[in-house]
């Protein structure tokens, strides 16, 4: 392939200065001025967590982007006769430091910033991209905010409501239905208690919470406080090193028996969390290893290193489809770029992708999917696939 590829982590201006210069005496005037030889590069900034609490998330990213780049320009890392020329830099998850290395892209000529492990960096890339009028494609952050964020604001991955809602069909119609949500105390566990109560409970619903310290290690009353509920469907939030105990528990005593209980499915490294539970469970899924048989898939496959594909995979490598649809149609252009974005149908890892034109929300299937197996070993297998227009969230007002 040839594209142009710098991989940094963000450092001081001053050191990011000296890099700067050093990479500049290493090339001839010629290169300088010209991206080789041939016309100018087509510039684009990857700011996304290489290192922090989300760095597994962002190493599935890039390996999609770069199976993406290589799917869409087939092989060639080119757009016409233009480079790709992509430069990577590290936020770590902080939104501080993406911000300031987004400054930096978009004054060394980048039109196009994707990446954004984290919602929080996303949030706060998104108004430096309107300011500066570039484009921004957010990677896998899933907050609902992104969409609709403004109109230089799209997304390569899913979004929070796109999960709910794959929750909420597995009670198929919800009205009358009684939702528990089991989560810990903190800003995740409001954050999905408020997506239950908003798309099930606003499906007719009735939504109530159990909530856990996030510092809490027996779980016995909590799970005799979700049987007492007796719930039609548990939707359970959990993050940490907890998650075997809870899972235990739950199963022990009976509730993972008594109801229907759904979770996301994260990357594969966590699936032996949920222990002999694992094979109880009913799993929304935004993607995983043989969940979709598209081209598109065979073609990432081919090119991941070790060839399993997982969770992000899949907003990494649309995002390259995306940036490279954006410079075929709109050069230098923000504005053409844009236009040639919304409304666009494509086909990727997932299958067809429809990016909407009223507010940059990202249509795509999403799955509903059980895991068999034990100890390391798991499968996961799809049970379902909803469709795009399934799981579309409402329209966002697009923002300035």
């Amino acid at each position: 392939m040839t594209i142009r590829h710098t991989r940094r982590v963000f450092l001081s201006a001053a050191t990011v200065m000296a890099a700067a210069l050093a990479a500049t005496a290493c090339g001839s005037p010629q290169d300088t001025a010209s991206g080789g030889g041939d016309a100018a590069p087509v510039k684009v900034g990857l700011v996304y967590s290489q290192s922090g609490p989300l760095a597994s998330y962002g190493k599935q990213y890039i390996e999609g982007f770069k199976a993406g780049l290589d799917y869409a320009t087939k092989g060639t890392g080119k757009v016409g006769d233009r480079k790709i020329e992509l430069t990577e830099v590290d936020d770590a998850g902080d939104p501080a430091k993406a911000v300031s290395a987004a400054k930096d892209l978009i004054g060394k000529g980048a039109k196009i910033i994707a990446g954004s492990t984290s919602s929080g960096v996303a949030l706060q890339v998104a108004p430096i991209a309107a300011q500066n009028k570039v484009l921004f494609i957010s990677g896998p952050a899933a907050t609902d905010a992104v969409t609709g964020a403004n109109k230089y604001t799209f997304r390569s991955g899913r979004q929070s409501y796109q999960d709910v809602v794959t929750a909420k069909s597995f009670i198929g119609d919800a009205k009358g239905k009684k939702v528990v949500v089991f989560a810990q105390e903190g800003a995740f566990g409001d954050a999905n208690e408020a997506a239950v109560k908003n798309v099930i409970g606003g499906a007719g619903a009735t939504v109530s919470s159990v909530r856990a310290p996030a510092s809490a290690t027996e779980f016995t009353p909590f799970a005799s406080q979700i049987k007492n509920a007796k719930p039609d469907l548990l939707f359970v939030a959990w993050a940490g090193t907890t998650a075997p105990a809870m899972w235990q528990t739950l199963d022990q005593q009976g509730v993972l028996a008594s109801t229907t209980v759904v979770t996301g499915l994260d990357i594969r490294a966590s699936w032996p969390t949920f222990g002999a539970a694992g094979s109880k469970i009913s799993f929304l899924s935004h993607y995983f290893d043989g969940a979709s048989d598209t081209d598109a898939a065979k073609a990432a496959k081919a090119k991941i290193p070790g060839g399993t594909l997982d969770l992000f995979h899949p907003d990494g490598f649309a995002a390259a489809q995306m940036v490279v649809r954006a410079a075929q149609e709109g050069g230098d252009d923000v504005d053409k770029m844009i236009k040639a974005l919304e409304g666009w149908q494509f086909d990727s890892i997932k299958g067809q992708m429809t990016i909407r034109a009223e507010d940059h929300a990202l249509l795509q299937p999403m799955y509903q999917a059980k895991l068999s197996g034990s100890g390391t070993a798991y499968t996961a297998t799809a049970e379902k696939t909803l469709t795009g227009d399934e799981t579309a969230p409402p329209v966002a007002q697009m923002k300035g």
